[in-house]
Formats: structure tokens, sequence, C-alpha cells
């Protein structure tokens, strides 16, 4: 098991890059397979519509908040080692991620798909840091056109195993 914390930047299509705070846990189903979970939670900034003309509002205040779960299945694609130095070596990991999830966003709820890559280094037995990057689709229809909307992040984390 995996208990941690991440922190980043999440790109909501159409509303700029703001940052990212969230929380994860893993199971680890074999050497190679994992479960991951997700809740995270970024405030969105202006669109680009609002950017143009001030005295238009797409989404209220209190529906900026853009706010996530997820749940994923992952596969460790290249596990190795790290070396820094003669004595020094870190297990390593480079992995790939999909998943579902819900997103709450511009008072709204849309199912959401995610897909991802990421990396962890194991920095001791117990603890580890982690380097993600994940897309976030779902259906949105919030400018009178329904599209699929891509919100891309980048985190970087740290767990603590059990």
């Amino acid at each position: 098991f995996e208990l941690g914390g991440d922190f980043g930047a999440l790109s909501i299509e159409d509303f700029g890059t703001n940052p990212l705070y969230g929380v994860r846990a893993a199971y680890h189903v074999s050497e190679d397979i994992f479960l991951e979970g997700f809740l995270a939670r970024s405030q969105a900034g202006k669109s680009s519509l609002e950017n143009v003309f001030p005295d238009v509002t797409v989404v209220s205040n209190s529906g900026r908040r853009f706010t996530y779960y997820d749940l994923d299945v992952g596969y460790n694609v290249l596990p190795g080692e790290v070396f820094l130095g003669r004595g020094r070596a870190f297990n390593t990991a480079v992995y790939v991620t999909v998943g579902i999830g819900d997103v709450k966003f511009a008072d709204q709820d849309q199912f959401a798909l995610n897909f991802g890559v990421g990396t962890r280094i194991l920095i001791t037995d117990w603890l580890a840091a982690h380097l993600d990057f994940r897309d976030h689709v779902f259906e949105s229809d919030l400018f009178g056109v329904t599209k699929n909307v891509h919100n891309l992040e980048g985190t970087l984390g740290f767990t603590v195993f059990y």
C-alpha cells in the first residue's frame, strides 16, 4: 500500500494553468500492476472569452473550483534502478496509467477518462517520489458546443509505503 500527497499544475482547457494539490492511495497487486486512487483540487482562472470581454462571465466564482477523483490501473513498463555515485542505488519504475473518474467543474459533474505516464523512485524502503503527467478528458458544453476537453496536469508527489 502507498499513501501520499501531490502538488503541481493543471491546465484547464480554455481557463489557463493553475496550481493543483491532492492525495493519492495505491495498492500494488503484483510487481508490475497496481491500482491507484486520486482526489485533487484546483481553481480555474478566467477563460479566454472573459479575458477578451471583461463584462462576460462564463463560470461563477463557486463554479471555478475544479475537483476530481479517479480510479486508475497502472503498469510498470520499465522497472529498474538509478545509480548515484558508487554506493547509492535507488529502485525506480516508469509506468503508464489509465482510469475513470468524476470531474466537478462549472457546477456540473462529468464522467471523465484519464491516462498518463509517470516515474517513481524509492528514496528509502518506505518513501517514494512520483513525477506524473496525466490527461483528464470529459465532455463539456460550456461554450454552447459539446466537445471533449483535455485537461493536462503535471504533479510531483511523495508517498509512504506500508
